[in-house]
This record gives structure tokens, sequence and C-alpha cells, in this order.
């Protein structure tokens, strides 16, 4: 099977656009606007209308300047959309210091920036952010202008209910920040193992393509070939028999007749192989997985037995992966032998992978064949060479993902006790098996190569 570089899988984090940084910032920008003038034209409330807006004008400034400096596709490091985000939750402290504190309902806000770091930024910087929000909280509940309301009239809360904001901004800020944290990471895991499948799959399509290439190749030389073996025939009745130049021609001669034989030869070994690589029959699928183990002295035991004829379906490199990676897997836990039952119906084709050892952890079993989820323990991961993808959880990711694209259900379970071990049961259509609907998602080579093939004879 192919290796994948383990630092080519490991998830990372996004970085910030900064023009969607910028956009937000002009969103609150304007909410922020028509908040203070609404207050203070609408409602009729006094307020520090001139520092209010002094405060907005910053961020103005601030978003003005970064969409000269940087074009609008350019992505933030980390320490720079740390460094935005907590200017801001300061300008927004600003802000709140001059309306009232944490009376203002708007006070609430303080989770935005949060909620941003959280689905783009590492979990220290995010927990950084948060606790300057919390930080700029707890002063506001200490010291802070009066909030406005009508004039003559004052509107002072009670320091329990003040203490009350407080606190659901302290476990919003938490729960907001581990929540949005947690969906992101997910779906970055999700990213950058369906980018490992794509990855799986394109380097098995091209390895099964190179006999098929080899040949179109060797048509596409012949014609050359063939004018360089008329030009030297034709030279050699010109020029003398004997000298330099005639050892020459004949050396010329012999090559040429020697590409023909090596052309020939490629040509009849694409012909010999090209049906079995359009259709195979399912039990000689199942014996092309097989055969890798049996040639290292492991035990796996095949059973193929079925209604009717035996089915053939199209030989698609995805599937002979996915189910190679899940017979790994079983013989890597099995104790001694591995089952491998390979039935049709009239209606259905499956194949079934048991193993003798001790299954899945029930914690793993919910979960198995998610992303980054390993059956392995740590110290088996510590001695898995994680320079060929291993112990990262993704081998039974990409076989699921490559198999169920193929339209079969993939389920992994543990045998019923007393029975131990764990069992893979692939199930597809029989109408799909048939048909070839597992064809990979670069379409029908061959067809391709076929046509090549057909052109160059025109």
């Amino acid at each position: 099977m192919v290796a994948i570089p383990a630092n080519n899988l490991k998830p990372s984090p996004r970085q910030l656009r900064l023009d969607t940084l910028v956009r937000l910032r002009w969103l609150a920008i304007a909410g922020q606007s028509a908040a203070v003038a609404g207050v203070r034209f609408g409602l009729g409330f006094p307020l520090p209308f001139e520092l209010c807006f002094l405060v907005i004008a910053v961020s103005v400034w601030t978003n003005l300047l970064l969409r000269i400096q940087f074009p609008a596709s350019y992505r933030l490091g980390d320490n720079a959309a740390t460094a935005l985000l907590a200017f801001d939750i300061l300008q927004l402290a600003a802000l709140l210091y001059l309306t009232g504190g944490l009376e203002n309902p708007f006070a609430m806000l303080f989770l935005a920036p949060v909620l941003i770091s959280a689905t783009a930024l590492t979990p220290e910087r995010t927990l950084a952010l948060g606790l300057l929000a919390v930080g700029c909280a707890t002063c506001l509940v200490l010291a802070h202008r009066p909030l406005p309301w009508f004039p003559g009239q004052s509107l002072s809360l009670p320091f329990l209910y003040v203490s009350g904001i407080w606190t659901a901004i302290l476990l919003g800020t938490v729960f907001t920040g581990i929540y949005a944290w947690r969906v992101a990471e997910e779906a970055r895991q999700l990213a950058q193992a369906l980018a490992a499948t794509e990855l799986v799959l394109a380097r098995e399509q091209h390895l099964s393509q190179l006999d098929g290439l080899a040949a179109a190749a060797a048509h596409e030389l012949g014609t050359p070939l063939a004018t360089i073996a008329l030009v030297s025939k034709e030279l050699g009745h010109t020029l003398p028999k004997e000298g330099p130049v005639a050892d020459d021609l004949r050396l010329l001669q012999e090559q040429v007749d020697r590409c023909r034989s090596i052309l020939t030869k490629l040509t009849s070994m694409g012909e010999e192989d090209e049906g079995f690589l359009e259709t195979i029959a399912l039990s000689h699928l199942v014996e092309e997985i097989v055969e890798p183990q049996r040639a290292v002295g492991f035990d796996v035991r095949v059973k193929a037995h079925g209604e009717g004829p035996e089915p053939m379906g199209r030989r698609n490199p995805g599937v002979v992966y996915g189910l190679s990676n899940i017979l790994d897997n079983a013989t890597d836990f099995a104790e001694s032998q591995v089952t491998i039952e390979a039935c049709w119906s009239p209606h259905e084709v499956f194949i079934e992978i048991r193993d003798d050892g001790p299954g899945y952890a029930p914690d793993i079993l919910l979960r198995v064949g998610e992303p980054y989820v390993t059956t392995r323990s740590a110290a088996e991961r510590t001695e898995t060479n994680l320079d060929e993808g291993g112990g990262l959880g993704l081998g039974l990711f990409i076989a699921k993902t490559l198999i169920e694209r193929s339209g079969a259900e993939l389920t992994l379970t543990n045998a019923a006790p007393p029975a131990t071990g764990a069992i893979a049961r692939i199930v597809w259509p029989r109408h799909a098996f048939e048909k070839g609907a597992a064809i990979s998602p670069q379409g029908d080579s061959k067809g391709t190569l076929k046509e090549q093939r057909k052109n160059s004879h025109m």
C-alpha cells in the first residue's frame, strides 16, 4: 500500500483571512454607530457622544490601514490575528466603560472575538483572549460611567444583578469557546482526512494505470521508430558497405530492432492484462488482497460461496486499497488467524473479514472509522513508523471512505461473546458491484487509453 508522510496528515489550525476579519469589524462598527446614534438622538438619552465616536473611529482607522496595507486575500498569522482580536475586546471594553459597563445589554458582545478565535486559532490563544475578555468585564464591574437613561433620572442595577451578568459572560466565554473549538477541530480533521484519502486514491490509480500507459506509449512511439528504421535502411543502400560510417549505421539498425522488440512486449503486455484490469471476479478480488499476507506467512482463510454465477465487477484501485487496509488491520491484531468470507446472492455481494484478536475497545467501537480515531495504544503508536502514516488513526477512515464511494456499506463491529475479535462487513447491491458503480473520481482511464490507441492508428 502507498505510504503517506505523517507530517502531511496532522491537523493544523486554519489561518484567518484578513478580508473576513475586516468585514466583520465593519459590521461591528456599523452596529456600534447605530446603537450610539439611536440612544443619543432616537431616545434622547445623554451620553458622552463625542468620546464614543472617537473610540469607534479608532476601529475605522485600523480597518482602513489594514485594507490599504494588505491585499484582501492576505492570511493573518497567529500573532497578528490574536492581536487584532485582543484590540476588538479592548475597544468594546472602552465603549462599554462610557455607556454603563456591564449594565449595558451589549456587554454580551465580549463573546464574539472569543468565538472567532476558537474557530481559527489554537486553544492557548483562545484561552488568553477569553481571560482578557473576562478581565475587562471584571474591571467594568468596578469602574464605569453611568448607564444612559432618561434626562433627570438614573438607573442603577443592583450589584448582585451585575454580578450575574459577569458570571454569564464568564460561563458564556468558556462554553462558547470550547464548543466552537471542538466543532471547528472536527471540521479541520475531516478536511485533512479527506485530503489524505484523495492522495491515496490518486496514487493507487496512478499505479494501476502504469501498464496501460506503457502500452499507449508503445503505440505512440511505433510510428517515429518505423521512420527511423526506414531512413537507416535507405542510408544502408546509399552509403559504402565498409568503414566507420557503415559500422555506426549497422549499430543504429540493431538498436532500432531492439526498440521494436521492447515496444512489442509492452504492447502485448497491456493487451493481455487489459481484461483483468477492467473486470475482476469477486473471488479474484479477495485473492488479490490476501496474496501479500500469504507471502509473509500469515494464515488467512478464504471462503467463497453464493447463489448463482459469481459476480464480476470493475477493478477499482480505491476498493482494493480499502480492503487491503482493513485486512492489514485485522492481521495486526489477530492472535493466529484471519478469515475472509466472500458471498453473493441474486441481490447482494458481501465480503466479511474476521480476526480472532481482542476486538475493538468499547470506547473506540462507537467512533471507529472516524478520522484520527486510532485502535492502537500509545506504546504501539510510538513503535509505529510515523513516516509511513502509521498510528495516526486514518487507516480505517480512508478505507471506509474509499469503499463507501463504491456504493458499498461498511460495518465495523465485534464478534458476539463468547467469540472474540473484530468483524468488518462490506455489502454491495449486486447491480452496483457488477455494473462497476465504483468507478474512481478520475474516471475510466482504460476507456481513455482505448481512444488514444484508436486515434494513434488513424
